[in-house]
């Protein structure tokens, strides 16, 4: 009986952990989560991207991680997680040292060509090379094995909380960023810069804003505005003002710019929407000059998560891509 009860706590405890959830767009395999990026971007913007998605940018630190990852890529070369933030000092991003662990250079690497190269990349056949960072490249994200669970907004991410009157979750940035770093992090974490399209939505707004007050966010940027989720794609101040969603903010429910606003000042293009914290009206401000705070909201069902077998599962299957038949005009 003491050895039955222990199998099936056994189980049970297995169980559990199988039954864990990351995203579906991560692949499983033995050592934890992968997702392959194709589009290819500088070193650091590789480094945030798998950040926001709640992984590390990865790097082949052991022998079965190497495989894996090899298994994971196409032809071009990716980038890794090493990077020399001292000359010569290469070191992953969860701090391990490219001297500690087994590595095959290329013919004629490294070199650190003009003193340029400190970060690392690898090619097919699993060789590294040192290279520019600021060389866009595809790249590969990790999440390492975790007993860590999605919450109810369908993330790992704490800082998302589940809103009943919206059926929406919301986080707050409490550090700033210009308007095209906000969208690629709400991006990355799988939602967007906030959209305001309803009283009930501005009261929830409201409340973020009111448990985090300005007095309480350090640093010393203008904390007066927040990003909001509209953009001018015209070339008039008044006109195009369309949310991320592709709605004219006139039908989208959002509130009303403040007065003299949108100006769009020709020295410096606003083409990025804003709110004003005080007044909750609208305003234009530059998309990269500015830094403020912002929010981010996401549908709790995307990005769809799945259990390692499930992910497996997917990552076996083909998908026949259905052909159409284009006309002509």
């Amino acid at each position: 009986m003491k050895y039955s009860l222990t199998y099936a706590l056994f189980i049970v405890c297995v169980s559990s952990l199988e039954a864990v959830k990351f995203r579906c767009d991560y692949t499983y395999r033995g050592s934890g989560w992968y997702k392959y990026h194709e589009i290819p971007l500088p070193w650091r913007d590789a480094r945030m991207m798998c950040y926001h998605e709640g992984a590390v940018l990865a790097s082949p630190i052991t022998a079965n991680m190497k495989s894996e990852m090899k298994s994971l890529m196409p032809f071009p070369d990716i980038f890794l997680g090493f990077n020399a933030i001292s000359k010569g000092q290469y070191y992953s991003v969860e701090g391990v040292p490219l001297s500690t662990i087994r590595r095959e250079w290329a013919p004629m690497e490294p070199d650190n060509k003009n003193d340029t190269e400190r970060c690392l990349s690898m090619s097919p056949d699993g060789k590294l090379s040192d290279v520019k960072c600021e060389e866009p490249r595809p790249y590969l994200c990790y999440r390492k094995d975790s007993d860590v669970d999605v919450n109810d907004c369908g993330t790992i991410d704490s800082g998302y909380k589940f809103e009943r009157r919206t059926e929406k979750c919301y986080k707050f940035h409490s550090h700033p960023a210009n308007f095209v770093d906000a969208h690629f992090a709400c991006s990355a974490e799988g939602g967007q810069v906030v959209i305001i399209n309803s009283d009930k939505e501005a009261a929830i707004i409201r409340e973020m804003m009111d448990a985090h007050p300005r007095a309480s966010i350090v640093g010393g940027f203008n904390k007066e505005y927040m990003h909001l989720g509209f953009v001018n794609w015209g070339h008039s101040p008044q006109t195009n003002w369309m949310t991320l969603e592709g709605q004219p903010i006139e039908t989208a429910g959002l509130p009303e710019f403040a007065p003299g606003e949108p100006n769009n000042i020709e020295t410096e293009p606003e083409n990025c929407g804003s709110i004003h914290r005080n007044s909750g009206l609208l305003n234009d401000l530059p998309c990269t000059a500015l830094v403020f705070n912002y929010i981010c909201e996401k549908d709790p069902s995307h990005p769809p998560v799945c259990t390692k077998e499930q992910s497996y599962v997917m990552s076996q299957m083909s998908y026949e891509v259905p052909t159409s038949t284009v006309v002509y005009t």
